[in-house]
């Protein structure tokens, strides 16, 4: 499971982000964007937070994640699809001349802080 070193990562950043900002207060929430394409599993990120922070000044933050879609966009059809997994072929037409927009992302979108 890839997600506990994810999770790993995103506690450093979070620690250095906090650092950096000179900010003082307890983190109180986490946001993040997870891609449908992005191969980490919403679910085993929440598990593996549960099971990594609690020795840490993450502790008891609430984890708040967006999904974003992937959408397969054919220039043969013009069809914009919604996509779960990685596809060569447009799921309307057939054709292989697709891009795939949005779903790859793993972004920390922004940390929530509660004031001293």
């Amino acid at each position: 499971m890839h997600e506990v070193s994810i999770v790993q990562a995103l506690i450093e950043q979070v620690e250095e982000e906090i650092q950096q900002a000179g900010a003082t207060g307890r983190v109180v929430k986490l946001d993040l964007i997870i891609g449908r394409l992005s191969g980490a599993h919403a679910d085993s990120i929440r598990f593996a937070f549960e099971l990594l922070t609690p020795d840490t000044p993450l502790a008891g933050v609430s984890l708040q994640i967006d999904e974003q879609p992937a959408v397969c966009c054919c220039a043969a059809c013009d069809a914009k699809t919604p996509i779960e997994e990685l596809i060569t072929a447009c799921p309307v037409c057939g054709s292989s001349q697709i891009t795939i927009e949005g779903g790859c992302d793993l972004i920390l979108q922004s940390i929530e802080l509660e004031e001293e």
